[in-house]
């Protein structure tokens, strides 16, 4: 609202804000993408651990694989939002740093 605004005031003087909205959203946008790399990676790291667990006699039955899944797909959303293992944070910069070249 402000920016339509400014911009019937003066064109000129609202470009800079509509180019910080934009760059903000297109930040927002690369940090969640690149979080979500990071769940997806980390989800494959934690069922490759997971894959031998329960193959014993107390195995916890035929149901324990099929919900194993969402077990470790909790297990990467909780290790992301409470900071990760820093990948995000180099996908989030490959991801700007793509966006920049012209």
């Amino acid at each position: 609202m402000a920016a339509s605004l400014v911009a019937g005031l003066n064109p000129a003087a609202a470009a800079p804000m509509l180019n910080a909205k934009a760059a903000a959203g297109v930040a927002g946008k690369a940090r969640a993408t690149a979080e979500e790399f990071e769940t997806v990676f980390l989800n494959s790291m934690l069922q490759q651990m997971f894959s031998d667990v329960g193959t014993g006699p107390f195995s916890g039955g035929p149901g324990a694989g099929m919900w194993r899944s969402f077990l470790t797909d909790e297990y990467a959303k909780s290790i992301v939002k409470s900071g990760g293992i820093g990948i995000a944070d180099h996908v989030e910069r490959s991801l700007l740093a793509l966006q920049e070249q012209p």
